[in-house]
């Protein structure tokens, strides 16, 4: 769900030639119109908001109102057929067949050398029908891998436009615009309601990438506008913000969560074989289902496993100081290098310096004393380097009860 780096443009280069090769989403001209910064990212070639006015308020917007974030760029598919069920066990680290209708499901798929390909959810229709989210494209890799099964595989990233609305006052906001039944949803369940007054669909799951109360809407890419204007009026009273990728990272730091080429770099993706990582190394093998029978990379996690070859661990730091880690070097007893910091905030709710660390074992798995980072400060345009003290701590940092409260309060 995490926008991609901006990438550069000449000063010469006029804005309308920039944008030109991004797609826009179905929500583009209602983000257009409320954007002041002309902070722009690529995700999965269409243009999504970084900053949309300030990165500060559609933070507190997420955990203190609600703050609604465009996630119709996330990649789509559709997988049914009898086989369904069957080619999903095999394709992914959990057991699909424990997936009851009308949940969602956290997973992850690897390659046959057991390297995270990419992690995402997967909705479960029915017996034969689900839709995989994921952050990368992903199609030749699924239609390989369903060889033998019967089974088809659509992408239908453009056909569907999405929403995720989240914060504490994110179930007002849909109990004011009409969705009926939210109050008994709980986290991971699907339900599908109508749009408003209209006869249009909506498909909303209790889920979202901010560990707060939240969820995500799927409508038509047709009906898009019908939803935004209907969570804009009946948001009015309830502080509805729409917010950009860099408030949205905020939150999913806090709430522990990590984002493929941001945390870990996709297998498809790494240029150099010792990059990738496998679920054992990036904090997924809770994940791995190795009871369910055969599936891709299962040898060589097995491996792994038994034979203690895991080189790295993902954990979180908490830091001395104020300034964020982010992408900085983390060292034990100022000296060896242990690792790097991946993503790395200020929490404004937690108060305190908190960071996502890639370290090399045994650092972060049995050696987490005497570790320091190493931070960059600019002042006066002078850098200043910063030796600060950094502890293996637990994630999340964060925990809201409101976030799994059934029914939500009324905030």
């Amino acid at each position: 769900m995490t926008a991609m780096p901006r990438s550069p443009r000449r000063q010469d280069q006029p804005r309308e030639h920039y944008l030109k090769p991004l797609l826009e989403t179905p929500f583009d001209v209602r983000i257009a119109g409320l954007m002041t910064t002309d902070s722009w990212s690529g995700w999965a070639g269409y243009r999504s908001p970084g900053v949309i006015e300030d990165q500060e308020l559609e933070y507190t917007a997420i955990r203190n109102s609600c703050a609604v974030f465009d996630m119709s760029p996330m990649i789509k598919y559709r997988i049914e057929g009898p086989g369904a069920e069957a080619y999903l066990t095999r394709l992914t680290l959990r057991d699909v067949g424990k997936l009851l209708v009308n949940r969602v499901q956290y997973t992850a798929w690897c390659d046959d050398e057991g390297k995270v390909l990419d992690d995402g959810t997967l909705f479960r229709w029915s017996d034969t029908e689900f839709r995989l989210c994921a952050q990368e494209r992903h199609l030749p890799w699924l239609l390989d891998s369903s060889t033998g099964f019967d089974v088809s595989i659509t992408e239908e990233t453009q056909e569907f436009a999405a929403l995720a609305v989240q914060g504490p006052t994110s179930y007002s906001v849909l109990k004011a615009a009409g969705f009926e039944g939210l109050e008994d949803l709980k986290p991971f369940q699907i339900m599908e309601g109508p749009l408003g007054r209209s006869k249009a669909k909506a498909v909303i799951s209790r889920t979202g990438f901010t560990g707060d109360l939240g969820y995500e809407i799927f409508v038509d890419a047709g009906d898009a506008l019908k939803l935004w204007d209907l969570l804009w009026k009946a948001g009015a009273l309830y502080g509805i913000r729409a917010i950009g990728a860099a408030a949205l990272d905020m939150a999913r730091v806090e709430a522990g969560f990590i984002a493929t080429n941001a945390d870990f770099i996709a297998s498809e993706q790494a240029v150099r074989n010792n990059r990738r990582r496998s679920p054992f190394e990036i904090g997924l093998d809770w994940m791995v289902d190795f009871d369910k029978g055969h599936f891709n990379g299962r040898r060589a996690l097995l491996a792994e496993k038994e034979n203690g070859t895991s080189r790295y661990c993902l954990v979180g730091l908490e830091i001395d100081g104020n300034e964020p880690a982010h992408h900085a070097l983390v060292y034990h007893r100022r000296k060896r290098e242990a690792g790097v910091i991946t993503a790395g905030v200020w929490s404004p709710t937690c108060k305190r310096n908190i960071a996502i660390a890639t370290l090399e074992r045994p650092f972060g798995a049995t050696v987490n004393d005497d570790l320091w980072v190493e931070i960059y400060v600019m002042h006066e345009l002078q850098y200043h380097k910063l030796m600060v003290r950094a502890r293996v701590v637990d994630r999340p940092f964060l925990r809201l009860p409101r976030r799994t409260a059934t029914p939500p309060g009324l905030f």
